[in-house]
């Protein structure tokens, strides 16, 4: 979630160089400068500020509720894994904070706030719609999808990206410059209209993917096309107030200008490394022969604190996994609340409600408390301890992960699978593999099997001989065995002996916290069932099987079995979040159905609730690093360079985002164990990041230009007295 800087002074976006007095020019053309718009209510707020923060909640809808449902996108539509869905999700967010750069170039040097923001929220709509259409299964095949999907991702990030630095400027802009007051009332409106939007499409779109299913599935589409809407009724609003706006022409981007300094100090000082020339008190001071002194002096304010920049991205590369990594923990976990099942994307929804529940606590009680206690609170020491916050977030995310971990699936190795015996025969029955020691006691007739047994293989596959032993009689048989894999041995009762199958198992938990379920026909003719209302399925008799079906959770009573001789309800009971069953028809009696339910792979059995601590932890670390941290930045910069500052954040966000994308890809690990590595890595910036700042020393921008002011006052005053003594002479 966005964080306004603290503070009465608004925020220097990054489009917005230097606030300058507009003054009316005919040559301007698309620019009316001083064009009053009407006032809201006989106040000093113009009217214009209204399209404005409506727009800015459609816009922040859009993006959080189209983000919010992202990495389950990938992970259940386009059956990608866990780590390369993380992977582009965190591609997908670098790319939206890198993007502002390139949309405050558009606006500072070439065609203004207002087309900026017109022309790339054209290109976020076209983005989002095709998103849309993207999310359509019967529209082609995956790779169709695929490219779909990401020519759309790339387009809002451009979009999103590029507007960012514009929008709250262009609000700025409506304000006349003896408004100030006003103007900052209108920033801390601005930022309430972001958090709104990001609260409700947080959620409101997992409501919209998993409780409406369209295409007989979770309906994508519609969670992408609500948010592709909200975003067209954005550009519809902006456009709407175009007659109302004060438009400011370009005024040439600082950022190209500090870039272009400091490049040329760099090659100035390596062209002249080899001749003997006096040393400069600064590497900056190489740029002196091409530019101003006060350039130069700013921008070695500014480099000052974008050192300082450099720990930062790990703070980021923790925060943005809340919906990437803990949302995929989510969807291991029992999400029944009572009265609510909550999506595993809509945990997401906390982060907005908790930074609006903590801004007031912190800056009202927090904070004042601290102070009158006389601790020296500074923000370095602020930002340090919300990196502490969010190092303990995702420890106890680690915590949580192994106690989850407890029910799902062993991960399985090369030449190892793992079977079970059903014994669905009427006395217990002895198996044995040979060369395996396995299975010392007889199987009991219909016993839920506690766990699964571990199978060593000679290869990739190896054909085994099973032997039962069933009331004085010993059978044989062969299967073939693949690595990785899972089984169960169905043992039953046949024409007056044993027989047996040999069936495949789910590997892994279900996704998104369904219960999946598979039938075994015991019974001597063919059945047809149907459950959950829109599910059919097929099973043949004697004792086959049928594929795994995801079914939603709370299924009761709500069966049919359909046969020969009739149709009969069919009561499967409860089905539990992330667990996997076996139903074995056995017989039909009394007019209706017996069966034996066999639970396969353990439901979850720890509670979202448990995420709660960490999201905690999490925004109270995010109210304490990126607001101070903001202020910090913007109160140690002049005021012409704090759209530079505004990009090295920006950037650092960008940036902690790549390095989840290339720890997803480039080191794949236990989910805990990955946890465990982010919490360390961020300890130990914030030490690092903690020395930086004991060594700075803070100034006021202020009272440096004061200063040079002065020295310059005096330097002329030099000059002119030597040039009078000479007169004299």
């Amino acid at each position: 979630m966005e964080i306004p800087p603290s503070g009465d002074a608004p925020p220097t976006p990054l489009c917005e160089t230097l606030r300058r007095d507009f003054r009316d020019d005919p040559s301007k053309g698309d620019f009316p400068l001083q064009k009053k718009s009407p006032k809201l209510c006989g106040s000093n707020y113009p009217l214009s500020i209204a399209f404005i923060v409506v727009n800015e909640f459609c816009e922040r809808f859009s993006y959080y509720g189209m983000r919010a449902v992202l990495t389950l996108y990938f992970l259940s539509f386009f059956h990608w894994d866990e780590n390369l869905s993380t992977a582009v999700y965190h591609a997908f967010s670098a790319l939206c904070y890198f993007t502002p750069v390139i949309g405050a170039i558009m606006a500072d040097s070439w065609l203004g706030k207002y087309k900026t923001i017109i022309y790339l929220s054209i290109v976020y709509v076209v983005g989002h719609l095709i998103k849309s259409v993207g999310a359509i299964p019967s529209l082609g095949n995956q790779a169709v999808h695929v490219v779909l999907s990401m020519v759309g991702l790339f387009l809002i990030a451009l979009g999103t990206g590029g507007i960012k630095p514009c929008v709250s400027a262009f609000g700025g802009d409506q304000f006349e410059e003896e408004h100030t007051s006003e103007r900052s009332k209108f920033f801390s409106i601005f930022y309430l209209s972001i958090n709104a939007g990001s609260l409700i499409s947080t959620f409101v779109t997992p409501v919209l993917r998993g409780d409406v299913k369209c295409f007989g599935e979770d309906c994508y589409a519609l969670a992408f096309g609500v948010p592709a809407a909200l975003m067209v009724l954005a550009l519809v609003v902006f456009i709407a107030g175009s007659g109302l706006y004060r438009k400011t022409p370009p005024q040439g981007n600082v950022l190209l200008e500090v870039c272009k300094c400091i490049g040329f100090a760099i090659k100035n000082r390596l062209k002249n490394r080899s001749r003997e020339i006096p040393k400069r008190d600064h590497w900056l001071d190489w740029a002196s022969e091409k530019y101003s002194k006060q350039l130069i002096g700013e921008v070695k304010m500014v480099t000052r604190v974008l050192f300082l920049f450099i720990p930062l991205p790990m703070f980021w590369a923790l925060f943005d996994q809340q919906g990437s990594r803990w949302t995929l923990q989510a969807t291991k976990m029992n999400a029944d609340f009572g009265i609510y099942v909550l999506q595993p994307d809509q945990m997401q929804f906390l982060n907005p409600l908790l930074i609006l529940v903590f801004i007031p606590i912190f800056d009202l009680g927090l904070y004042p408390l601290i102070n009158m206690c006389k601790l020296n609170f500074t923000p370095i020491r602020k930002m340090a301890t919300g990196m502490i916050l969010a190092g303990l977030a995702f420890g106890l995310a680690a915590v949580i992960e192994v106690k989850i971990n407890e029910t799902d699936m062993p991960r399985l190795v090369p030449k190892e699978s793992l079977i079970r015996v059903l014994n669905l025969a009427k006395n217990p029955v002895q198996v044995t593999i040979q060369d395996k020691d396995l299975f010392q006691q007889p199987v009991e007739s219909f016993q839920n099997p506690a766990e699964y047994s571990k199978l060593i293989l000679n290869g990739e596959q190896q054909s085994l001989h099973f032997t039962l032993q069933h009331q004085g009689l010993t059978l044989a048989f062969n299967y073939t065995v693949k690595e990785k894999s899972v089984y169960s041995l169905i043992v039953f009762a046949a024409e007056g002996s044993l027989s047996s199958h040999l069936i495949t198992d789910l590997e892994a938990k279900p996704e998104n916290g369904l219960a999946a379920v598979r039938f075994i026909n015991g019974l001597s003719q063919d059945v047809n069932l149907t459950v959950d209302s829109n599910k059919f399925i097929a099973v043949q008799k004697n004792y086959s099987a049928s594929e795994y079906s995801l079914l939603e959770r709370d299924i009761y009573n709500n069966g049919k079995c359909i046969t020969e001789t009739g149709e009969f309800p069919l009561e499967l009971g409860l089905l539990d979040f992330g667990a996997s069953y076996t139903v074995v028809i056995t017989n039909i009696s009394g007019g209706a159905v017996e069966i034996w339910k066999s639970e396969d792979i353990k439901a979850n059995n720890v509670h979202m609730a448990w995420q709660l601590p960490q999201y905690l932890l999490i925004s109270a670390g995010e109210v304490m690093f990126s607001i101070t941290g903001l202020a910090f930045s913007y109160s140690q910069s002049p005021a012409s360079m704090k759209s530079v500052l505004q990009a090295g954040w920006l950037l650092t966000v960008a940036v902690g985002n790549t390095f989840v994308l290339i720890v997803a890809e480039a080191a794949p690990m236990a989910q805990w164990a990955e946890f465990v590595l982010f919490t360390v890595l961020l300890f130990a910036v914030c030490i690092i990041f903690s020395i930086m700042g004991y060594f700075y020393v803070s100034v006021d921008p202020e009272d440096l230009e004061e200063k040079e002011e002065k020295r310059e006052t005096s330097s002329r005053g030099n000059m002119i007295g030597l040039v009078t003594q000479k007169t004299k002479l």
